[in-house]
């Protein structure tokens, strides 16, 4: 796809023209969300054939008794014109303006009763009533004539593993609002959605069914005059209000008295205070700036800044794949944005691992081990999501036992590296002396008592885990893995001090509420000078992914595929074809260097090696390859991975397995990611490689705030500001 195909303008996408028949992945990308809902950009008559959702934070349940995943509800929003199904595909439009978090659209049906029929929608989740998704609809014809429309609250929605609801109630209140309201299958939490629509003459039918409530209205058209009807959808669950039907019913009647233009002008406020401090210009380069633009969008409408007991799920609110669940994404890719922008969004992600520790304590108990270990995937209460049998084998047909919940261990220190990096750049002492020291020491504990000693080589060492490459489970000695361990022991030993100056008794309190003793202190610095880290060979300046790999097969993604004998085969331990070679599926030694930059050349020519023999099968990889290149200075490489990693899911060129039915539906962490690459030039004037920085075309950056800094970085420039 071309940038003229896709971009309107530097604030809009418009959905080309290829993907107007698919609808899965048009409704990932214009997707309108606000942190506690998203509401797939489909059209006002979609239902779930065409993939129609509205993604409801903090509801999790479990339908089918495997994945417990958040809920979609009814749609509120449905309308659809009687007798007319098949829009003019030449003349169908279809867009995302990101600007102001608006969906739009626009369909035509030809030789309709009232000549040509255009059906034009325009849609916002609102930031100002998180519960509240607004649309307008607008009907125009080419000559005189009356339709019928159907309007009302759609019970036919997609759900990705099965229904969540035991019951569903729809009724119509003398108000003329129509409600739907339900119970969760797990747990009966109560949701209620309702529905009213402003701008339709008196009288209409109710229409009853068994998955909806529907009202027609017969409309008479003026030939080239517009019908212009708004439709406002709430949602509320019991775990939002104490009474979600008032609730409802409330924001309902609030806002029907309120003009579309008022609610649109204060929505498009909220996004203008946004850009002022997040935006980046990219100058020279249009495309580039369409697409930072764009991810730093999907990430903000990901996160629930509203509150500090949800995660960021993987897939954002988009629809219920990755079960709307916090992995180490949401500490590595999308929090660094935040970091630098907006400290607080920030703190609250922190704060959610704080309030989900017993869950990471419950978890490392259960597996034998002291202190927290954190879920691979981790919903409200931060007990472990991640089922044990997730992948088939298509040849056998048998489940294959993955182990990413018990041996992907390296999530607990990436936590703790994320609050490290948080007390970095706010120093926010209060927030590590309150929060942050006690989860940096049950990090701690949990990795003090999953190491082992070698006897033989006098030293410790970490046998049987996963690291960020997921094929090669059961590994032994993960440098990623071990190198972020050893770094957690020791910067926790050093907060632990600053901290012990500045205030003794809080120290000694939050040792204890840690369960650490000051023998254990001990070892945990014993063991941050004996843990192995496999260092660079003397010769080739090679660093081993882990204990072996070297003599695995050396083979190229390219050539490994022609192995398969069925192309939806698992790649991954414990029998796929990438198991006992190099291949890997994601960046591991290279995402080691994003986070901890080795000299120059080392990772020269570890991001050489490595490289070619990576699947970038998971779409976190290419943005780390983009970021690791910059920092080597291959700037060609570094421009390559870094378009490919915001296009992820503009361009559906991420290969996924078989039980997924599109590509990532958001792909935030570029945007974090180059914030973060360049907050590091702001660390130290005198940056041994900053130049590095400087952009090699006639181009300038303009970062609007990084903390209080206001950055631009031109090609012309001596040095950085």
């Amino acid at each position: 796809m071309n940038h003229q195909e896709i971009w309107r303008d530097t604030q809009t996408l418009q959905v080309p023209p290829q993907l107007h028949d698919d609808p899965f992945n048009s409704g990932n990308i214009t997707l309108t969300g606000n942190g506690y809902l998203g509401y797939r950009g489909t059209f006002p008559d979609a239902r779930r054939k065409e993939y129609v959702a509205c993604t409801v934070s903090d509801t999790y349940d479990m339908a089918d008794g495997t994945w417990k995943e958040l809920c979609t509800v009814p749609n509120g929003l449905y309308l659809a014109v009687d007798g007319h199904s098949s829009c003019d595909a030449e003349k169908k439009q279809h867009g995302l303006q990101f600007s102001a978090g608006r969906t739009f659209g626009s369909c035509s049906f030809s030789g309709t009763a009232v000549g040509e029929l255009q059906i034009s929608f325009e849609r916002f989740a609102s930031l100002t009533d998180l519960h509240c998704v607004i649309q307008q609809v607008s009907l125009r014809s080419t000559e005189p004539g009356v339709i019928t429309i159907r309007q009302g609250i759609d019970g036919d929605i997609w759900s990705l593993n099965g229904n969540h609801f035991r019951s569903m109630d729809y009724s119509r209140t003398t108000e003329g609002f129509l409600v739907a309201q339900g119970e969760t299958t797990e747990t009966a939490l109560p949701l209620v959605t309702g529905s009213v629509m402003i701008g339709l003459p008196e009288g209409s039918r109710t229409l009853e069914q068994e998955q909806g409530i529907f009202t027609a209205h017969e409309i008479t058209l003026t030939a080239g005059e517009p019908v212009t009807i708004m439709m406002i959808m709430s949602t509320c669950s019991g775990n939002d209000v104490s009474d979600p039907y008032e609730s409802v019913l409330s924001d309902l009647a609030r806002l029907i008295a309120v003009p579309f233009y008022e609610l649109l002008a204060a929505q498009q406020d909220h996004w203008d205070q946004f850009w002022d401090a997040y935006d980046i210009h990219i100058e020279a380069d249009p495309e580039a700036d369409c697409l930072l633009r764009y991810n730093m969008y999907h990430n903000r409408i990901a996160t629930p800044a509203h509150t500090d007991h949800l995660p960021i799920g993987a897939r954002g609110l988009s629809c219920q794949a990755y079960q709307g669940a916090a992995f180490w994404d949401q500490e590595i890719y999308n929090m660094p944005m935040y970091t630098w922008v907006e400290p607080e969004t920030a703190k609250r992600l922190l704060l959610y691992r704080y309030k989900t520790l017993q869950g990471a304590r419950d978890k490392a108990a259960a597996l034998g081990y002291a202190g927290a270990f954190y879920p691979w995937i981790s919903g409200q209460s931060g007990k472990e999501l991640c089922p044990d049998y997730f992948f088939k084998d298509v040849l056998t047909g048998r489940k294959i036992r993955n182990h990413f919940n018990d041996w992907q261990i390296h999530i607990s220190p990436d936590i703790g590296y994320a609050l490290l990096s948080y007390f970095q750049v706010t120093g926010d002492l209060g927030f590590m002396r309150e929060h942050g020291m006690q989860m940096l020491l049950e990090i701690s504990l949990f990795i003090y008592s999953r190491v082992m000693y070698n006897t033989h080589r006098q030293r410790y060492e970490i046998l049987c885990v996963l690291g960020p490459d997921e094929y090669h489970e059961k590994a032994d000695n993960n440098t990623f893995t071990n190198y972020q361990c050893r770094y957690i022991l020791q910067e926790t030993l050093k907060l632990l001090e600053i901290i012990r100056e500045e205030d003794p008794d809080a120290c000694t309190r939050t040792l204890e509420q840690a369960g650490v003793t000051e023998q254990q202190l001990h070892s945990f610095e014993e063991m941050s000078r004996k843990l192995f880290v496999h260092a660079p060979d003397p010769e080739s300046g090679l660093i081993e992914q882990f204990d072996g790999y070297f003599d695995l097969e050396d083979i190229t993604p390219a050539a490994l595929a022609e192995r398969l004998i069925d192309d939806q085969e698992y790649w991954g331990w414990p029998n796929g074809i990438a198991y006992e070679t190099q291949v890997t599926k994601q960046a591991d030694v290279v995402q080691l260097f994003m986070l901890h930059p080795y000299p120059v050349d080392i990772m020269r020519k570890n991001y050489r090696y490595y490289e070619q023999r990576t699947q970038h099968r998971s779409s976190l990889s290419p943005g780390v390859h983009a970021i690791v290149a910059a920092n080597c200075g291959m700037t060609d490489q570094a421009y390559t991975y870094f378009m490919r990693s915001c296009s992820v899911d503009i361009g559906n060129t991420h290969p996924l397995p078989a039980e997924a039915p599109s590509s990532a539906v958001s792909t935030p962490q570029p945007a974090g990611s180059l914030a973060d690459r360049h907050q590091r030039v702001l660390r130290s004037a005198d940056h041994p490689h900053r130049d590095r920085y400087h952009p090699t075309s006639a181009c300038r950056l303009e970062f609007h705030q990084l903390q209080t800094h206001h950055l631009r970085i031109s090609p012309e420039a001596d040095s950085l500001p």
